[in-house]
């Protein structure tokens, strides 16, 4: 029985890796190209790139650490692969929570001047939102590498001490990785919230002259709320299934309640991704002409009957 779920959800990782990797590599290519084009690249085709390639590597360690779960667990448990995938797996929540930000600064409307400061500094906040990231990446770090040289000292000699330091060093790591899911996950409720509000104000504001609430303004605003809403749930869902994952990945009993978590986790990064093509109109057109090239190639490589 346990072996049929296997099967069933190594297929399915499967397909969510093929899909995920497709939609990022097109992503990136779509942009790269245009960037040759132009000679430059605006600062929201740059956070979808960066987002794209970090979701790129974050699915194939994903992909790569579920067969070492099923072939191959102790590679799985080493140093090397924490920290490979705690690397990738924090630029990519971060990105991600950079690019709500971005659309919260570069669409909605306050007169705060706070806000009116921000906005106008749009690309400098990125760059210091990743670079604050980027402190709390080396903590976790180095929670992680004395983490893991604890439980080999442990397995070593079980000392009084030695089990109290690896005690601490588990609790601290535990904060660590909360507070690093915890913060992205806030700040991008709070960019909902404050891009609800800025729509709501602004079909208040449409109502009063008696305007149409189909403007441009409002089809940006909830293009962008797609987008940040999709990405809280499918965050929310991979949280979750990290959380199941570490507290099941030493119970060889609960080895397929790890391997389903993994399985719903996989869907964040793969389709957020495509999510990200359908809201974006140069990446939909792009798709779209691709999908009709692609229909077109094959009707002119179809062998034509020979009764016609």
């Amino acid at each position: 029985m346990i072996s049929v779920l296997q099967n069933v959800l190594t297929i399915l990782v499967t397909a969510e890796f093929v899909v995920g990797n497709f939609a990022n590599v097109f992503i990136a290519l779509v942009n790269c190209t245009d960037w040759v084009k132009r000679q430059r690249i605006s600062s929201a085709d740059g956070i979808l790139t960066a987002l794209a390639v970090s979701r790129i590597g974050l699915l194939w360690i994903i992909f790569i650490s579920w067969f070492l779960t099923l072939f191959n667990p102790a590679l799985n448990s080493g140093i090397i692969a924490h920290i490979s995938w705690t690397t990738v797996n924090h630029f990519s929540t971060w990105i991600a929570t950079s690019l709500s930000i971005f659309y919260l600064l570069k669409i909605a409307n306050f007169s705060n001047l706070i806000f009116l400061h921000l906005k106008k500094r749009v690309n400098k906040v990125i760059v210091l939102t990743l670079l604050g990231c980027s402190v709390l990446l080396l903590s976790r770090l180095v929670i992680i590498s004395v983490y893991e040289t604890t439980g080999l000292k442990e397995q070593e000699g079980n000392v009084t001490w030695k089990t109290e330091m690896g005690g601490t060093v588990r609790s601290s790591n535990v904060s660590v990785f909360t507070l690093i899911h915890f913060l992205p996950f806030i700040t991008s409720i709070i960019c909902c919230l404050l891009l609800i509000y800025s729509l709501c104000k602004h079909l208040r504001h449409m109502r009063q002259y008696n305007k149409g609430s189909q403007d441009p303004c409002t089809k940006v605003h909830v293009k962008a709320l797609k987008t940040v809403v999709s990405y809280l749930l499918l965050f929310a869902m991979y949280s979750l299934s990290i959380i199941i994952s570490t507290w099941s990945f030493n119970r060889p009993q609960n080895k397929s309640v790890y391997l389903l978590s993994q399985t719903i986790g996989f869907l964040y990064p793969s389709s957020h991704s495509c999510v990200l093509i359908w809201g974006n109109r140069k990446l939909k057109q792009a798709f779209v002409l691709g999908v009709w090239q692609a229909r077109c190639w094959l009707r002119k490589k179809k062998p034509s009957s020979p009764y016609r």
